[in-house]
């Protein structure tokens, strides 16, 4: 009999730990959540509404492993969201709500056409917010393991927003992810951003679209964005482009997200004394500011120097792939031709 206890606390101490998937039930998990909630201040009444039959949804997690930036090459990405019929349905958008872009516009210091842009790539003009509760899916993706400290965060900003009268919890749609309306924010972001444009009280990201222009104009400029500039631009680079950054020990501007796959944090002229040309073969322009250069497809594929505007739309989705998207986008329905997105 001692040798098998011995045994069974030996085996108990090399076991280690409990694992992180070795989780509490997911009732228990919940009755916890909710009780920390109302020491936040949720009311009870907003808890029982937007708990009542919530569910662990697998469906959430596996979009979760498999989001499209990753698994589509950067054409086919390009091709699918700077479309002919996107093109042209953002520049009857830009017309039909104009006067309320214009106004935005000025308040916020950002070019209506890159407002429009995001809308357009996040939800295809207000077209597709996403049918998902967006607290069921924040219960999920909070339970699971994997990144469950950010999303349990995210889910009581989420009941916060349903506390404050915003939205109620049947109208809380948005993506798997919990990204909501039209602007796709997550929950921290709409409390810090999203904005009451209207006056009417409510800061609807849902269904009001100067609601809609006003937020996304609002995160913009708080990353820095300057209305007297562009995002970039397509370049051409010389044949022994490598070997010239190699001899100039170029490497990434920062050690952030999207920015680790881009080269240097050089004045135009800099990049212009490395040989660097538009899509055109002309010079690059003589301006005062600082771009790095993605190649997004790789060393054989397109290349683009990208400004300080460029990395405020890093802010809003770190991904090359989403911001060149929208940088296109907004060329688009500037320059009104020219169709879609190609790869020459």
């Amino acid at each position: 009999m001692i040798f098998r206890l011995c045994c069974l606390v030996a085996a108990l101490l090399l076991a280690g730990p409990v694992q992180a998937d070795e989780r509490v039930a997911f009732d228990q998990w919940l009755a916890e959540l909710r009780a920390k909630a109302l020491t936040i201040g949720i009311r009870p009444e907003i808890l029982d509404a937007a708990l009542a039959y919530v569910r662990y949804d697998e469906g959430v997690v596996q979009a979760d492993r498999n989001q499209p930036e990753f698994k589509q090459t950067f054409d086919d990405y390009m091709r699918s969201r700077v479309s002919d019929a996107r093109i042209r349905m953002g520049q009857e958008k830009i017309r039909e709500h104009w006067d309320d872009l214009q106004a935005v516009g000025a308040a916020y210091g950002v070019q209506p056409r890159f407002i429009a842009a995001i809308w357009g790539i996040e939800t295809n003009y207000g077209r597709y917010t996403g049918g998902k509760n967006v607290v069921q899916s924040l219960v999920t993706l909070a339970y699971d393991p994997r990144r469950s400290e950010y999303f349990r965060k995210e889910l009581l900003e989420a009941l916060q927003i349903l506390n404050e009268g915003h939205i109620s919890p049947e109208k809380m749609k948005g993506s798997w992810a919990g990204a909501m309306g039209q602007p796709q924010f997550m929950p921290s972001s709409f409390r810090a951003y999203a904005e009451d444009f209207n006056g009417d009280g409510r800061r609807d990201i849902w269904t009001t679209p100067v609601d809609v222009f006003a937020s996304i104009a609002k995160y913009l400029k708080n990353y820095g964005w300057q209305d007297n500039r562009t995002w970039g631009r397509r370049v051409q680079l010389p044949a022994d482009f490598d070997a010239r950054i190699a001899a100039q020990g170029l490497g990434a501007p920062m050690d952030r997200c999207a920015l680790r796959e881009h080269l240097g944090d050089l004045s135009l002229d800099q990049w212009q004394a490395l040989g660097v040309r538009r899509s055109d073969g002309r010079a690059l322009p003589k301006v005062a500011i600082n771009a790095s250069l993605v190649r997004p497809a790789g060393d054989g594929g397109p290349a683009f120097l990208t400004y300080g505007n460029f990395r405020a739309i890093l802010r809003y989705n770190c991904s090359n792939f989403y911001a060149l998207a929208v940088g296109h986008l907004a060329d688009a329905l500037k320059f009104r031709g020219g169709g879609g997105y190609s790869a020459q």
